[in-house]
Parts: structure tokens; sequence; C-alpha cells
């Protein structure tokens, strides 16, 4: 799952026209996006959902995203980034 956006599989039933329910998952988009940081001076490889790459461009990067960004509503991965970014911008 995307650790931006949240998003993950979601599940259901394919309904035919005789009514027969058979499982089935909806996958997200995700793809492995390389996204620059400005503060660490480095891309990093995440992988996201093009809903939330979007979202990090329209937010001005991923510096900036991660940093107003709560930390519980990070992924694992995007919360250790976003200490890194914490930590370097202080350092500066």
């Amino acid at each position: 799952h995307c650790g931006i956006s949240g998003k993950k599989p979601l599940v259901g039933n394919n309904v035919s026209h005789s009514n027969r329910k058979t499982r089935r998952r909806w996958l997200p988009n995700i793809q492995v996006a390389a996204v620059l940081s400005d503060t660490l001076g480095r891309t990093v490889s995440l992988k996201l959902t093009t809903n939330a790459i979007r979202t990090i461009e329209h937010n001005g990067g991923i510096d900036a995203y991660l940093l107003k960004t709560p930390a519980s509503k990070l992924g694992e991965a995007e919360r250790a980034l976003k200490k890194q970014i914490a930590k370097a911008a202080a350092k500066k």
C-alpha cells in the first residue's frame, strides 16, 4: 500500500448476469517513484500511488509535504524519511 495516501487494495465481488458472486480485488495504481529531496540533496525511491505523486508535487516537493504532514498519517518508510529531512534541515 501507499505510505503517503494510505490507499491499499479494496475487496468485493464480481457479480455476473446470473447474479453469481466471485471475490475480486481492486489494486491501487502503485508506482516506484524517484523523488528529489532538496534538503538531503539526493533522490529517494518510494512506492507511491499516482495520486500521492500529484499531491507531493502540488505541495512543493517531498520535503515540504513531509514536514507539514503529521507523522500519524504517514507510513513507516515515510516517517523515517521525515526524521532524516528534519535532522538535515536543523543542521543547515
